[in-house]
């Protein structure tokens, strides 16, 4: 079994889903202190001939409450103004109204809370690429929120009983190999592949929403960026 936990986030970079198709289950670490300013309820689009943010609006939102206690602004008028952001940038893209779709029905949905809608995100992404990891919250399942850091990751390994538990490389400072292999668990962390492809920016810009991958790019094409035997992945 292999396992990753991630907090939520809002259609993120094209690394999220590689490491969503590199395990057996994804956790989203939906409990811990909302923080502002990071990709929970935004990422980057080109948009207007620059790299920009499309943001939801949140209600009452405090690093004091858990990212799943965050709820999102009410009304249809800041959706219609992402919606019509991209329109205007990304129309001539290739797989635009395929896209274009697949966020418009995420974004309408009547979901009150953030975690909610940003898990959305990831899950229609994974839909529409067909892959088959599952998915599930920490707020809703491990009665472990007493642990703290590495402890509270190692025993959500072991409720779900797997072998190996995978991380972008970002997290390397964060946890103790030694302390994993004593609880019987590899610790793995993954270098994400931003390969090339065509987009409206003269110089690539890499690492930006997967929103934009899926504009120039095919299902199967997005597939083979995604797949996790196309990435090196390594212990500490």
């Amino acid at each position: 079994m292999k396992l990753a936990i991630m907090q939520p986030y809002l259609f993120p970079y094209i690394g999220y889903f590689q490491l969503v198709a590199a395990v057996d289950k994804f956790v989203f670490y939906d409990d811990v202190n909302f923080i502002k300013n990071g990709w929970i309820n935004r990422n980057r689009l080109f948009l207007a001939g620059d790299v920009r943010y499309i943001t939801v609006p949140l209600s009452g939102a405090s690093s004091f409450l858990k990212i799943n206690e965050v709820g999102v602004q009410p009304g249809d008028i800041w959706r219609r103004k992402i919606i019509e952001s991209m329109r205007q940038s990304y129309s001539k893209a290739p797989y635009f109204n395929n896209i274009k779709t697949l966020v418009s029905e995420i974004l309408f949905l009547e979901e009150n809370k953030i975690a909610n809608l940003a898990k959305a995100s990831i899950v229609a992404v994974c839909n529409y690429l067909d892959l088959d990891t599952q998915f599930v919250f920490t707020s809703t399942t491990y009665e472990n929120k007493y642990l703290n850091s590495a402890a509270r990751i190692i025993d959500i390994c072991r409720q779900e009983k797997a072998d190996s538990y995978f991380n972008l490389s970002g997290g390397k400072e964060l946890y103790d190999e030694s302390l994993f292999k004593s609880n019987g668990i590899d610790l793995y962390f993954m270098e994400s592949q931003l390969k090339k492809y065509q987009q409206f920016s003269e110089e690539f810009q890499p690492g930006l929403s997967i929103i934009d991958v899926l504009m120039f790019n095919d299902i199967n094409a997005v597939r083979e960026m995604v797949i996790a035997n196309n990435i090196n992945h390594e212990n500490t």
